[in-house]
């Protein structure tokens, strides 16, 4: 009941952010008066229920503001001194980074102050900064760190404004804008007391930025010995200034056991020298399969494995300053070993099911990342400022993996690219792989894949903007077992549905999507709709272009509000065609969609291509 009295107190805030006094400057910073809202502002009660209903949401400030991507606005400022830092912590209701004047009500002002611990601001300052009072100001570190600030799940959204001093001409004082995510997340479901579940998710424990998820389950008549499932992740985001994040979890349920520590970390920017990794575990987990060349025998696949995975890198400056690729490339080398060693897992021989063979792997790369980042609106988010990955990866990778039926070697190459491109055409990104163990000159586990995302501009239409995206996927695999294999279903093809017969070694997909972002809010939610349309080809006999034509449409909407951690939630309708054993061609669907993240180009450990 409480939770339910939270998320209405919530609600209610952002839908009565506006008093009549002040509805005529919020007009003024909207886009357009839609015709809806010039209808409705002509008596007192219809103006009323559009307050409550409604609220603009994208503004021109904005928009112009992140259109402004090629040019880095801390170079003005290149080489003064930081005389001082200033941390503003907003509101997580009611203000904004894009109008700092902007004040929310009074509820909302209680609700973010009684409700929501900030960040504190010692631990922005001692993990969160790469810069430091004293230092020069270097513009493309400023930049980076702003993007930093952004990918935080903690974090909203973020600004780094810098003042030039009036007295003396070459120091200046820098302001960092801090809007935090609202950080208690709460979901269960309740039947009877026989039958129930709950969890808590803290993104920002007394503002320590420290994340703790706990989840349980009871099912008491579960016939296995999981009537109670329970499972709680604890994460450090950054280490002190070390920028080393650190989880440990703790799972323990019907499908997956679970015990695992970890360290890492990324090359955040072009200027991190050293990355990496540890990590060790205890895995055990219940998998239900079926095999390739025969689709309608279902198996049960228990696996239970003890594992650790080392692996650092070093990224070098490229050795031609003067070159145009000097500020923004790296050649990187990496280093990678791990053990996998099973106590349970299916029936395993020299040509069988090599996926679960004991084994301890050697691996090493040599890389090239050329990365830069431009910001834009409304492309995953519904509002808050993205950072566009644009430039190039190149790896080369090469190792050795022993195992319990002798060694074998490993090489693969990966190249990836993504740019906007010239004419105002959109956004282009490309991946390739191609990698494959090899034993007695015989390939085995080999995998040959490509991926086309192309994400138009955003195109004004009527009061707003919508996108079209366009995805190709094509996968072969080389010389994979029965239980190893590809599923074109969900988010590898066929959204919406999850059929465990549409499976292969091969696989054709191309999706698309149109999204309108509406330039209004529901109870504070911004709302965007959508359509869709997937088609794919899975094996096939005797090749892949024979394979029956899968397909899905459909239509839907999603609302989310961006200073909340919940997951986006998505009302999708579906028609399939050809997919076996639906019991219906249309399918309704509500659930909660994690946001997409545009793939970076930053190098990570030595890996294998990834089969999917």
């Amino acid at each position: 009941m409480c939770r339910y009295l939270l998320l209405f107190l919530l609600l209610s805030s952002m839908a009565w952010g506006q008093n009549p006094d002040s509805l005529e400057t919020h007009s003024r910073d909207s886009i357009r008066y839609t015709n809806l809202k010039a209808r409705m502002s002509k008596t007192k009660f219809s103006k009323a229920v559009y307050r409550l209903l409604f609220r603009d949401v994208y503004n021109q400030g904005k928009i112009a503001e992140v259109k402004e991507i090629e040019t880095n606005p801390f170079t003005p400022y290149e080489g003064m001194v930081i005389r001082k830092i200033f941390i503003r912590q907003l509101d997580i209701l009611g203000e904004s980074v894009y109008d700092t004047t902007r004040k929310g009500n009074q509820l909302e002002r209680f609700l973010s102050k009684s409700l929501h611990t900030n960040t504190r601001e010692g631990i922005i300052r001692k993990s969160f900064l790469l810069f430091s009072e004293g230092d020069d100001i270097q513009a493309q570190v400023l930049k980076d760190n702003e993007r930093l600030l952004r990918s935080n799940r903690t974090i909203v959204d973020a600004r780094i404004i810098v003042v030039p001093r009036k007295d003396v001409t070459w120091m200046a004082d820098v302001v960092v804008l801090i809007q935090d995510a609202w950080s208690l997340n709460f979901s269960g479901g309740f039947s009877s007391f026989k039958k129930f579940n709950a969890s808590v998710e803290n993104l920002n424990l007394r503002g320590t930025t420290h994340s703790q998820r706990t989840a349980i389950r009871w099912d008491a008549k579960d016939d296995s010995l999981a009537k109670f499932q329970f499972r709680t992740i604890y994460t450090v985001p950054y280490i002190g200034k070390t920028f080393i994040t650190g989880q440990a979890s703790f799972i323990f349920e019907r499908e997956l056991k679970e015990q695992s520590v970890r360290l890492f970390r990324r090359f955040l920017t072009n200027e991190t020298k050293y990355a990496g990794a540890m990590e060790i575990g205890h895995y055990n987990t219940r998998q239900y399969k079926r095999v390739v060349d025969s689709t309608d025998k279902r198996l049960t696949v228990l696996t239970d494995y003890k594992y650790y995975d080392v692996w650092i890198g070093r990224a070098f400056k490229f050795p031609f300053p003067n070159s145009k690729l000097a500020q923004n490339s790296r050649i990187v080398t990496a280093f990678r070993h791990n053990k996998y060693n099973f106590d349970e897992r299916p029936d395993v021989a020299p040509n069988l099911n090599k996926i679960y063979w004991n084994r301890t792997a050697t691996l090493v790369s040599l890389g090239y990342s050329d990365r830069n980042y431009k910001r834009d609106v409304l492309i995953y988010g519904f509002g808050r400022t993205e950072d566009v990955p644009i430039g190039n990866l190149f790896v080369l990778t090469v190792g050795r993996e022993n195992t319990e039926f002798g060694a074998r070697g490993y090489a693969g190459v990966q190249y990836a690219t993504g740019k906007y491109l010239p004419h105002n055409l959109g956004y282009f990104y490309a991946l390739a792989n191609l990698g494959t163990y090899s034993k007695n000159g015989r390939a085995q586990q080999g995998v040959i894949s490509g991926e086309v995302n192309y994400i138009s501009n955003l195109i004004p239409f009527r009061y707003s903007f919508f996108r079209q995206f366009l995805t190709f996927r094509y996968t072969h695999g080389i010389r994979r077992d029965p239980l190893d294999y590809l599923n074109i279903s969900n988010n590898q093809g066929i959204r919406g549905i999850n059929n465990d017969q549409l499976i292969g070694t091969k696989k054709f997909t191309v999706g698309a999507e149109t999204v309108f972002f509406s330039d209004k809010s529901l109870l504070g939610f911004r709302i965007a709709y959508f359509v869709f349309g997937d088609i794919g080809l899975v094996n096939g006999v005797p090749s892949i272009w024979k394979s029956p034509l899968y397909q899905g449409y459909g239509l839907g909407l999603r609302l989310r509000n961006e200073s909340l951690t919940f997951n986006t939630l998505q009302l999708r309708f579906g028609y399939y065609l050809n997919i076996p054993d639906l019991t219906s061609p249309t399918r309704f669907n509500a659930s909660g969609n994690v946001p997409l993240r545009l793939r970076d180009f930053d190098i990570s450990a030595p890996a294998i291509a990834p089969f999917q």
